[in-house]
């Protein structure tokens, strides 16, 4: 596990996605996306690509919003395909850049290996996550998981 260029609470779902739609802050008063994500439902991958391109869209760092959006999509989609329940999205963007999390609730944690070519498109998530983020972990909930990654302010 790496620990972060900043911390950001997780905040409890507290909204449901047609709620937290539009202008959504955390306690400390920063934008945040968060979207519950039915199980096994795969239409929810590009939803929250579009949801948090309308979050960063003011966030002046075009680079680093297409990486996140790159990042947050192999973690929704390690969400849905790896466990059989619903997942909890949670993106917060900070003074110090942007933070997503995607908790599970299986606590089986996720596996950093290296992909061949026989595996075709599977495999490369966690790598793409390990080599474009500033930061990103794992912390294990007492049901399930969070996998986060973070990226700084910085430009790409």
């Amino acid at each position: 596990m790496v620990s972060g260029a900043f911390s950001a609470k997780t905040v409890k779902m507290t909204k449901t996605m047609e709620d937290s739609a539009n202008g959504a802050t955390d306690q400390h008063g920063f934008a945040q996306l968060r979207r519950r994500l039915g199980r096994c439902d795969l239409r929810a991958v590009p939803e929250v690509r579009r949801a948090l391109r309308d979050l960063l869209a003011h966030w002046g760092r075009p680079g680093r919003s297409e990486i996140a959006e790159l990042l947050t999509s192999e973690l929704v989609t390690n969400a849905l395909i790896h466990t059989d329940h619903d997942a909890l999205l949670t993106a917060t963007v900070g003074p110090r850049g942007l933070r997503v999390e995607v908790r599970d609730f299986v606590g089986r944690r996720p596996r950093l290996r290296v992909p061949n070519a026989d595996d075709g498109t599977h495999g490369r998530g966690l790598v793409l996550v390990q080599s474009l983020a500033d930061a990103w972990g794992v912390r294990v909930h007492g049901v399930g998981k969070v996998v986060w990654f973070e990226l700084d302010g910085g430009t790409a």
